[in-house]
């Protein structure tokens, strides 16, 4: 008789334990297609919002300055517009004096472009000037790389710790290789051009400005 009893306690046990796991399972079932349905519906703003950024607004009118990273500052001489294919484009024509160059820059991608510094920004530029260059123990090659970043950049103060720390205090050509001069010569023109545009100087008294912030004005005094 015992033997009976606990053969009927384990069927019993086993019952109770089956509808437990058949409503977990349930459960987590009917859970799945709620949660692809709602990522679905969350989508769909997503895509809509992509097809808006597709132009911005106008920022610049003709007879701006702006700066063009890779060729600096330039003049803004037109906003024309062309079709290309069913597409109306709008487009800034932007003169680059230094290099004789005009640009045709869509107005959607004028991210490319930023404006002419201010003069606090300027001010800042000759403080930076003034410092002393940092002199790194680098390969010259990976130091020019660096450099010519620094000015295709469009940052002003990164040009400006350019012209600082290729600046040599003279003119003799031995004792600054070729590639460092020509560095240093895009960096100071680029960085000129921006002064000039923002003080609304002649080129002459901008060349002394910086000069004397560079600690060049004996050298720039005897070749007069």
């Amino acid at each position: 008789m015992p033997k009976k009893k606990k053969t009927k306690k384990a069927k019993k046990i086993k019952k109770a334990k089956k509808p437990k796991k058949i409503l977990l399972k349930k459960q987590k079932v009917e859970d799945l297609p709620k949660k692809q349905t709602n990522l679905n519906q969350d989508d769909k703003p997503v895509i809509k919002k992509i097809k808006k950024q597709a132009t911005e607004k106008k920022q610049y009118n003709i007879k701006d300055y702006v700066v063009y990273p890779k060729h600096g500052v330039g003049k803004i001489t037109a906003i024309e517009k062309a079709k290309i294919g069913q597409i109306e484009i709008q487009f800034y024509k932007i003169f680059i004096e230094k290099e004789k160059l005009t640009l045709t820059v869509p107005i959607n991608q004028q991210s490319n472009l930023r404006p002419i510094s201010s003069i606090n920004q300027i001010n800042k530029c000759v403080s930076i000037l003034k410092t002393k260059p940092k002199i790194k123990r680098t390969m010259w090659s990976r130091r020019a790389q660096e450099y010519d970043q620094k000015i295709n950049s469009g940052k002003i103060y990164e040009l400006a710790e350019v012209v600082k720390d290729l600046n040599k205090n003279t003119d003799i050509i031995a004792d600054q290789s070729y590639s460092e001069r020509q560095l240093f010569e895009k960096a100071y023109d680029r960085l000129k051009s921006e002064f000039e545009a923002v003080l609304k100087t002649s080129p002459e008294d901008v060349e002394k400005k910086m000069n004397k912030a560079l600690g060049r004005t004996q050298i720039s005094e005897s070749t007069e």
